[in-house]
């Protein structure tokens, strides 16, 4: 797999994420709410918040955090259907991603006997919907927190970690970060990669799109998505450090 600089057709170089932005606050009776946007990539994120758990967490004394993802009509070339009485498989198995990446960072003791509800709705995509949706959504979940803790409805913040997602792939022989959808449509590999800032890993998910990939390229591949992560907790910290000044 090459290392070399050459830059991509948006004239990033290999290991360049494609520009993050944040707009906070477009929701006005959400507890919390953002559009995260990487590169051409949009993604509406928001937190709910309902005083209760599922029946089978109930006398736990611990919270509950869940999220839904949807690709609106227009975010696509081609209008996409509105799911609505059966949700697709890949469908479900994003939101189920979301919903573990942040978990996997909450104290439920701390959150008590209430859940999180997060939305997660794509108004453009190309390529990274997820990756960009676990990235907006834990802000949206941090703000959110916070917002709890100033009201005096939790004692401690429940937030134990952040998590960011960012997807690498191998492109024409290339390793190439933050694809978009020129490049993910044609990868030979297609990788997301979720992490905590403290550098554990969260999830992996990879798929060989046209020939099995080795264990070193495996390696490569991640080695180029911790430095992007790292780039995407430091993009986080400003983008909440500039809503609350």
């Amino acid at each position: 797999m090459s290392d070399h600089p050459a830059s991509r057709r948006d004239g990033r170089n290999i290991n360049d994420l494609r520009p993050f932005s944040v707009s906070w606050n477009p929701m006005g009776f959400a507890l919390s709410s953002l559009i995260v946007q990487t590169g051409q990539t949009s993604v509406l994120c928001s937190v709910c918040l309902e005083d209760k758990v599922p029946r089978w967490r109930m006398g736990e004394g611990l919270g509950w955090v869940s999220a839904e993802y949807r690709l609106l009509p227009g975010s696509t070339p081609e209008r996409q259907p509105r799911e609505l009485m059966k949700l697709s498989g890949r469908t479900q198995e994003i939101q189920r991603l979301i919903a573990r990446s942040l978990r996997a960072v909450v104290d439920m003791q701390a959150l008590g006997e209430r859940s999180l509800l997060i939305d997660c709705d794509v108004i453009q995509a190309d390529a990274g919907t997820r990756t960009a949706a676990i990235t907006g959504a834990w802000l949206a979940l941090r703000q959110a927190t916070d917002a709890l803790l100033q009201q005096g409805l939790l004692e401690r913040d429940p937030l134990i970690n952040q998590v960011a997602a960012v997807s690498v792939g191998l492109v024409d022989g290339r390793g190439l970060l933050d694809l978009d959808y020129s490049e993910d449509s044609r990868a030979e590999v297609d990788l997301n990669v979720v992490m905590a800032s403290d550098g554990r890993l969260l999830e992996i998910q990879g798929t060989a799109e046209r020939a099995p990939f080795s264990r070193g390229q495996l390696n490569q591949l991640l080695d180029l998505a911790e430095p992007g992560l790292q780039q995407l907790f430091t993009a986080q910290r400003q983008a909440y450090a500039d809503v609350r000044t």
